[in-house]
């Protein structure tokens, strides 16, 4: 497998770990260690990277991947991002109200009375909880908070999510309720 189908970023490679090939990598996975469960790892690049051996060392994982057997090879990593198929996650360990963030992008976003304000381009996670990446075309692209009051309802099926504009921040909470469905294109940040 060249190119992944549906590519999930699940870690970065960082620094080299001692003189045997090790390396650490950041993890973009619940489980840190998770990253040894899906088999072979992908670059942008196409490279596959088997796992044989990691551990959980404070905030990363210290990996020796096949063939990266000594400090110089361990080193050209650096950056490197690891991928993994979107069809090798199981679905059936979400929860209620669970998403991938893969699944999230591409998704329109659209109020209760069928203004789009864009398609959710990116999902962000800085520490506060994860925000939804805005995009729409001539415009620059915004951010909300993906929680339950700003996107009340996910609809993987028909590509969507419903967003409150004002829970969302999109539209200033001092206008008048009534001309917001008639002017929401001047009324967006």
């Amino acid at each position: 497998m060249d190119k992944l189908e549906n590519p999930v970023l699940v870690g970065v490679i960082g620094a080299a770990q001692g003189i045997r090939g090790e390396v650490r990598v950041k993890p973009y996975t619940e489980d840190p260690l998770a990253l040894g469960e899906y088999g072979v790892l992908y670059a942008a690049d196409g490279r596959r990277f088997e796992v044989l051996d990691l551990r959980f060392a404070k905030t990363v994982v210290v990996v020796r991947f096949r063939g990266i057997n000594d400090r110089n090879s361990a080193e050209a990593l650096k950056g490197v991002e690891l991928y993994i198929d979107r069809s090798s996650l199981p679905d059936e360990e979400l929860e209620d109200g669970e998403f991938y963030h893969a699944d999230l992008e591409g998704l329109e976003a659209r109020d209760a009375e069928g203004v789009v304000w864009g398609v959710v381009s990116a999902v962000f996670d800085f520490g506060g909880g994860d925000l939804l990446e805005l995009r729409t075309e001539g415009r620059k692209a915004v951010v909300i908070p993906f929680t339950l009051a700003a996107v009340p309802e996910v609809d993987l099926e028909n590509g969507r999510i419903l967003v409150d504009p004002l829970a969302a921040g999109l539209i200033d909470p001092e206008e008048d309720g009534d001309d917001a469905s008639d002017d929401s294109e001047d009324k967006r940040r």
